[in-house]
């Protein structure tokens, strides 16, 4: 029901759909520009076009404070989102004029644009609502990006059996043309959202600063990374069937499935129940949990049981990403901007470093693999749950959750 509540408001609704759309558009370009790199030039081309796009990503986390200041208003959002609708209707273009070389500066240019995008709405979501409203709304957005992972594909699987590849992208366009509407048109009504920064002005928080004066959510952001990589063994599922209860196509999607399931019912109550008071101790508890179902798929001797482990797995994704959500939202405006980019460039460096080592090395033994990364999880997890709530004891080192921004009024 809070959803509902959130959802009955003109500005949240319009907002969310933006993001349900900009999030639907980026799984959609995702799926197909593999799908091309895969059909035109094989394997190589789609490893070169995931690095490709995730490069921006670590690098904006690093040296792009200036251009995320920037970028903190929904106007510029909604600029950043036209850019998309260009450079997605000329990926083709791209790819049968310059090849290679065309489809990944394309690539590059798109994780720019998602690299810039993504940490700065998420910035400005928290401005939608009320204080004791943020975990629901950082639920609501959680929940748009569980339908968008499997929605995506799906959509441009299907697409792809009765429109050419060119079409595709059109469509994937448009995506992000509504959604550079719909952020232009709330820019308009609020023309000061979130809090934009002139370079060079005061309330610039650099990430060395805020992770020293809040060592508790550095410990969560580091957690997060080493999940991020260990989960990478997942990989690894399609061996791990093979090996150890010799299933094939089939049970691999019913996992997938179990998985997908588990999150999406999760997200119901991960954006309405009572969180704990010190969240990084919790999310670094959680990851822990994550880490144990990890072990436990290694160890799964059925499929029913495995099943039910991938169940388990996936409900405890969402709450994860509510909890970091949570926390972050806790932070004035310019530096939950700055934290939540280096969340980003943290997983992104991650997940591309462990996706160029890890599968290759689970494929040899998956059981042992599986094994090893969700213990080594537990680990990690358990020792920044210890630190966190040390660092975390003293409740001035908690932020300070700041009123509600000009979205949130009606």
């Amino acid at each position: 029901m809070g959803y509902v509540r959130l959802l009955r408001r003109r500005r949240v609704l319009a907002l969310w759909g933006a993001q349900a759309l900009s999030v639907f558009g980026d799984r959609l370009y995702a799926m197909a520009v593999m799908w091309i790199a895969w059909e035109r030039s094989g394997a190589r081309a789609m490893g070169l076009v995931a690095v490709a796009e995730s490069v921006p990503y670590i690098v904006m986390g690093t040296v792009g404070r200036r251009l995320m200041d920037r970028c903190a208003s929904l106007r510029a959002l909604a600029r950043v989102d036209a850019a998309r609708v260009v450079l997605v209707a000329l990926l083709p273009v791209a790819w049968r004029e310059f090849g290679t070389p065309g489809t990944l500066a394309c690539a590059a240019a798109l994780g720019l644009a998602g690299a810039v995008f993504d940490p700065s709405l998420g910035a400005l979501v928290p401005d939608l609502v009320r204080p004791d409203e943020v975990q629901a709304v950082a639920g609501l957005m959680d929940l748009t990006g569980r339908i968008a992972r499997f929605a995506g594909p799906g959509a441009a699987g299907a697409l792809l059996l009765v429109v050419p590849q060119p079409t595709l992208f059109l469509v994937d366009s448009v995506t992000f043309a509504v959604s550079a509407a719909v952020l232009a048109r709330l820019g308009r009504a609020a023309k000061t959202v979130g809090g934009a920064v002139p370079p060079g002005g005061p309330g610039r928080p650099g990430a060395r600063s805020l992770l020293r004066t809040h060592p508790a959510t550095a410990v969560a952001i580091a957690v997060h990374g080493a999940g991020i990589f260990a989960q990478a063994v997942a990989m690894a599922m399609p061996a791990l069937l093979a090996a150890r209860l010799h299933a094939g196509a089939g049970a691999y999607g019913l996992v997938l499935a179990a998985t997908g399931a588990g999150a999406f019912g999760a997200n119901l109550v991960a954006g309405n129940v009572q969180l704990p008071a010190r969240l990084p101790a919790a999310y670094c508890l959680l990851w822990a949990a994550s880490g144990l179902l990890l072990a436990l798929t290694g160890s799964a001797r059925t499929l029913p049981v495995l099943l039910a482990v991938s169940t388990a797995s996936g409900a405890v994704a969402p709450f994860l990403g509510v909890t970091l959500q949570t926390h972050l939202s806790g932070f004035p405006p310019a530096a939950r901007r700055r934290l939540m980019a280096l969340d980003l460039t943290v997983i992104r460096s991650a997940g591309t470093t462990s996706l160029l080592i890890v599968p290759a090395l689970a494929a040899a033994s998956p059981t042992t693999a599986f094994r090893a990364g969700g213990l080594t999880t537990v680990a990690v997890s358990a020792l920044g749950a210890v630190a966190a709530r040390w660092w975390s004891r003293d409740a001035g080192a908690l932020p300070v959750v700041e009123t509600a921004g000009e979205l949130s009024r009606e």
